[in-house]
């Protein structure tokens, strides 16, 4: 005789869209010999998985697997008389990722174009500044830095001002941090918000000094995922920071991802877009698409049909 439980599942990604691919489904019953396999569902719509055991017999892992998007599990309790409800946001897959939209240069922040168009000595980029510096950028690098930049803006100390404030001339940058010349204030700033917990103290020894600098100082914001690091080196009355995003297991506790599908790997700027988005509510401005978007009607694109 079939079993009467049943679980609605919903999946999506970090804007809250179903994420419209076929995707497979095991569950593992934790209480019995039971595992259910759902092969090639469309997560499209709403799914509804059938003949699940319930109440004290309906603990399960649940773990799914899209094409696109990073495996996830989840444990999930089906209730007596009425169907489980699950709604999951599922992580992009860096190496699935065919597209991403970035913001044109005047849709920047003010402040991010006003750092660009400051920034002329940035190395490895010949003197480049202002827009044709962000459109020299690989991929990687601008996400990179839109990621940073979108954290360091939400980062405030407590008179008011972003860590962005303080930002002068970018001199380098990588896909997962930039070293930036910065006023000596926010090093000061940095430092008496310690005492109301807005960063802590961390050592400095994954961090290499620029040519000719010394430490000053390494401090992270105190976010559970995806903190924010100022790392200070001096060189008289020069100041650069080395500004990162330190993922600390965010995939697989905010998402939690499958372990064995990020173990080992190194953090890479779209992981970072996800945890920022899904966890702090924090938007890069740009997309990742892991699939060719549809062309545009004429009507879409601004002409007439």
């Amino acid at each position: 005789m079939p079993s009467p439980g049943k679980l609605t599942l919903e999946l999506v990604d970090v804007y809250g869209d179903r994420i419209g691919e076929r995707v497979d489904i095991a569950l593992f019953n934790q209480g019995l010999a039971e595992r259910k396999v759902v092969r090639s569902v469309d997560a499209g719509r709403r799914i509804t998985i059938t003949n699940l055991q319930e109440g004290v017999h309906g603990l399960y892992r649940i773990e799914i697997d899209p094409p696109s998007y990073l495996p996830i599990n989840r444990f999930v309790t089906i209730p007596s008389g009425r169907p489980g409800e699950l709604s999951l946001a599922c992580p992009v897959d860096p190496g699935k990722v065919v597209q991403v939209e970035f913001p044109a240069y005047r849709g920047l922040p003010e402040t991010l174009q006003s750092l660009l168009t400051d920034s002329n000595q940035v190395q490895g980029f010949g003197g480049l500044a202002g827009a044709p510096l962000y459109g020299a950028l690989d991929d990687l690098r601008k996400a990179g830095m839109l990621n940073i930049f979108a954290k360091s803006t939400r980062t405030r100390f407590p008179d008011g001002h972003a860590v962005t404030d303080y930002f002068q001339t970018l001199r380098e940058l990588r896909q997962d941090r930039y070293f930036v010349s910065v006023s000596a204030d926010l090093r000061s700033e940095t430092k008496n918000s310690v005492a109301n917990g807005l960063f802590r103290p961390v050592p400095d020894t994954l961090h290499s000094p620029p040519l000719g600098f010394v430490g000053a100082g390494s401090f992270k914001t105190d976010d559970r995922y995806g903190n924010l690091q100022l790392t200070f080196w001096q060189n008289g009355a020069d100041m650069v920071a080395d500004v990162d995003i330190d993922d600390a297991g965010g995939l697989e506790h905010v998402f939690q991802v499958v372990r064995n599908a990020v173990s080992g790997r190194p953090t890479h700027p779209y992981d970072i877009h996800e945890i920022l988005l899904a966890y702090q509510e924090i938007d890069p401005g740009y997309r990742l698409l892991v699939r060719e978007p549809k062309p545009k009607t004429a009507t879409e694109a601004g002409g007439s049909a």
